[in-house]
């Protein structure tokens, strides 16, 4: 399962390393955030699940991911049982509810380097 979002700038002055290390640490706060919002929704039996998750970023190239044989198919069937609060579609459902607050975490070291 995958899910791309894409982010566009046209300005200049984003594109020197200072700004891509800029945006590179806001997309890696911004992933972290989702992946914590994501554990807390994630199905729990004996934890492997949730302590297998992991954010990569490599340049302004960010992944979530879920490192178990069975992760897949705990994100996608519907029809399993969880404990309360738990949930399938545990990726899916983080990033959608906190696409805002990923947006926001993203700009803030941006914004105070634009500004300066």
């Amino acid at each position: 399962m995958t899910l791309y979002t894409r982010m566009s700038w046209t300005g200049q002055r984003l594109w020197t390393d200072r700004g891509r290390r800029m945006a590179s640490r806001g997309l890696q706060r911004a992933l972290e955030h989702c992946l914590t919002v994501s554990n807390q929704r994630v199905p729990l039996d004996e934890g492997t699940l949730e302590r297998s998750g992991r954010v990569d970023v490599d340049g302004l190239n960010g992944s979530i991911s879920y490192d178990t044989p069975y992760a897949v198919r705990q994100h996608e069937e519907l029809t399993w049982k969880h404990l309360p609060g738990r949930q399938a579609k545990y990726l899916e459902s983080a990033v959608n509810s906190e696409r805002a607050v990923m947006l926001r975490l993203m700009h803030v070291s941006l914004r105070d380097w634009l500004r300066g």
